[in-house]
């Protein structure tokens, strides 16, 4: 069931989300060779509670950290580790927090010192894919009209999507109905309403789409090695149009 959400829960789900955008972009700040996301997953936690609220994937299904930290082939659901990020890498942070009963959810992945030409563009172009399907968060049209903008333009970059994760609605549970895959023909699912507030993520690799899980049951990586990248904005439909709630105040 798609829960659809008042003038006055939106604010609230955006005072949540603009908590994740002050976290992650003090995150990426601190992001330069010789760091490690265990450093990166612990300056999340002090910021959240500094700021009232409470990380919202430590403990989710018995995910053992605070932030996802997936660098290079990793595409989803990385582990923070010990291990110094290195000049050229890049680095996927997905964060999410709960506060005053809501929940925001985020990501963004980010350079490493200086990064191949293809690494930019990746970057650019699920970025900009992102952005196609917020484009497409509008009343009256249909769910799969997001999915099919974030494909049509990764496709057209010569990349592909993940088609093993997908979007999802958000509000008073980190994950809602519905689900949004990054794929598919336009014209299809359900109407968007205004109060629909989602969660949208293209996960988009250099390579093939095809992701394995590692033996910590959660770490996603590109089958043939090649590099990843991952967006996310809480997004809620308006009859004013898409409005972003994952943005700095």
């Amino acid at each position: 069931m798609i829960i659809v959400k008042s003038p006055k829960e939106i604010e609230k789900m955006r005072a949540a989300s603009r908590i994740v955008a002050e976290v992650l972009a003090r995150l990426a700040e601190e992001v330069r060779p010789g760091v490690t996301t265990r450093e990166l997953d612990a300056l999340s936690e002090k910021l959240t509670h500094e700021r009232k609220a409470v990380p919202a994937f430590k403990g989710y299904k018995g995910y053992p950290f605070s932030l996802c930290a997936s660098v290079n082939n990793e595409v989803v659901h990385g582990f923070p580790s010990e291990r110094p990020l290195e000049e050229g890498d890049i680095l996927s942070m997905d964060y999410g927090v709960s506060f005053r009963g809501y929940y925001g959810d985020a990501a963004v992945t980010v350079p490493v010192g200086r990064i191949s030409g293809d690494a930019e563009r990746l970057l650019a172009v699920t970025r900009d894919s992102l952005l196609a399907g917020i484009e497409k968060a509008v009343a009256g049209g249909r769910l799969s009209d997001i999915s099919h903008a974030v494909q049509s333009r990764v496709e057209e970059a010569g990349f592909s999507v993940v088609k093993k994760f997908v979007g999802h609605g958000i509000g008073r549970r980190l994950h809602e109905d519905p689900q949004i895959p990054n794929y598919g023909p336009a014209g299809q699912g359900p109407v968007l309403r205004p109060g629909m507030t989602l969660a949208l993520e293209p996960m988009v690799n250099a390579g093939d789409f095809e992701v394995d899980i590692l033996s910590d049951g959660w770490t996603a990586v590109t089958r043939d090695g090649s590099l990843s990248a991952h967006f996310e904005h809480t997004v809620a439909v308006t009859e004013d149009g898409p409005v972003v709630l994952s943005l700095p105040g």
